[in-house]
């Protein structure tokens, strides 16, 4: 055996004989460390940046679930307020008593709308356009106008 050991020595001493040719083979990788590395990291940001528009697009979708209600009769104007978390707060003023205020904007046009009554006033439509409190605040106007008219009677013929 230890003649075996002598021999091996012999044959991988570049001292003992010199090397006509020697190569080590590995296999090939299309990417080195830091090029993995790099990639890794773009594939984290991706991921990172398509959690945040989820996170985003979830907050959104939480948030449509707030509303508001408004209802005038001849003797009441109900507002409804539900939060997008369920919450329930609600208003009842005579629609004698209440006056529609409106912030304008000279170029963007009406940015609130408020409803005064006894010197409170109360926000409303606050999740509309301008264009659509314009459209809105002309139908409530109109609907607190004929509450403030009274009850009237169709004559049918």
């Amino acid at each position: 055996m230890s003649a075996m050991n002598g021999d091996n020595q012999r044959a991988h001493d570049p001292a003992i004989e010199p090397a006509i040719f020697s190569a080590v083979i590995t296999p090939h990788r299309s990417l080195t460390s830091t090029g993995f590395l790099v990639f890794m990291l773009c594939i984290g940001a991706v991921s990172f940046a398509a959690g945040v528009v989820y996170w985003a697009f979830c907050a959104n979708f939480r948030a449509a679930r707030a509303y508001e209600e408004v209802r005038v009769t001849a003797t009441e104007l109900v507002v409804r307020k539900v939060s997008q978390h369920g919450k329930v707060r609600e208003w009842t003023l005579n629609p004698v008593w209440v006056r529609l205020d409106r912030i304008v904007h000279e170029e963007f046009g009406i940015e609130r709308l408020f409803l005064v009554s006894h010197g409170r006033r109360l926000s409303i439509a606050s999740f509309l356009g301008p264009d659509e409190k314009k459209s809105f605040a002309t139908a409530l106007a109109a609907a607190l106008g004929e509450a403030k008219r009274g009850p009237t009677r169709t004559v049918f013929e």
